[in-house]
């Protein structure tokens, strides 16, 4: 299971459209996402005091798209990059934040 936190403006698109994409996406070719035991230094990092998220359990075995690891030299980790849109039937709980 990999993570993406996403707003839920966002999240409402993508169940209409059957997919979900983000900025980064288009700017730097992948959906950054993360592990569960990165999530929080995620949201730490990226989002303090942001409101209306949701996070989002995808279901990797799930993806359309490629997935790959790669290393963040801010974090010295590897987090999971999804390089296309995110299928929505690959999202398989959303949880509020």
């Amino acid at each position: 299971m990999i993570y993406h936190v996403a707003t839920i403006a966002s999240w409402d698109v993508a169940k209409i459209s059957g997919s979900y994409t983000a900025t980064s996406l288009f700017t730097e070719g992948f959906i950054h996402c993360s592990t569960k035991l990165q999530v929080q230094g995620v949201l730490q990092r990226y989002y303090q005091g942001q409101t209306h998220l949701v996070l989002l359990h995808i279901d990797e075995t799930l993806l359309n798209a490629e997935l790959k690891y790669e290393n963040a030299p801010s974090v010295n980790q590897l987090f999971p990059h999804v390089f296309g849109a995110i299928n929505v039937n690959a999202v398989v709980n959303v949880e509020k934040i």
